[in-house]
């Protein structure tokens, strides 16, 4: 019996060897996955290195989730947007992920967000260049 495989739309013939439920799963995981890395590295910043409080649990788990309904949006409504603003929510939800963090260090409210600003810029605009180079301008991906 041949075996057959399925190819990825748009990926120059790369074929998929995973199921589209494997997709799904893989994607909920991900999410999951950086939602608590997030949630642990913000409740181990605002605790910097003292004693783990009750508060500080729940201040990390309370991040984990807020980052994990964010991604979860982003994801679901940047892939139908034309490319700048796909790539411009990507680019402001990386920023407010960052400025956030950035802010549980103690720094000024000014140098958070000029840096938050940064990082928004630098990922908004790698992110349009990769749209721009695998996308029409319908948003089509081109193989």
């Amino acid at each position: 019996m041949a075996q057959t495989t399925t190819r990825i739309p748009g990926n120059a013939g790369y074929p998929d060897i995973f199921s589209a439920r494997t997709h799904v799963v893989a994607n909920a995981v991900l999410t999951v996955v950086l939602g608590l890395v997030y949630g642990y590295w913000a409740a181990a910043i605002r605790r910097d290195a003292g004693p783990i409080t009750g508060w500080n649990v729940f201040f990390g788990v309370v991040s984990a989730l807020a980052f994990m309904v964010v991604m979860t949006g982003v994801r679901a409504v940047a892939p139908r947007l034309r490319r700048e603003l796909h790539a411009l929510a990507w680019g402001a939800f990386a920023g407010v992920a960052f400025g956030f963090m950035y802010s549980q260090t103690g720094e000024s409210v000014l140098r958070s967000s000029g840096n938050s600003l940064i990082v928004a810029g630098s990922v908004t605009a790698a992110m349009f260049y990769r749209y721009y180079t695998h996308e029409d301008a319908a948003g089509h991906r081109v193989s």
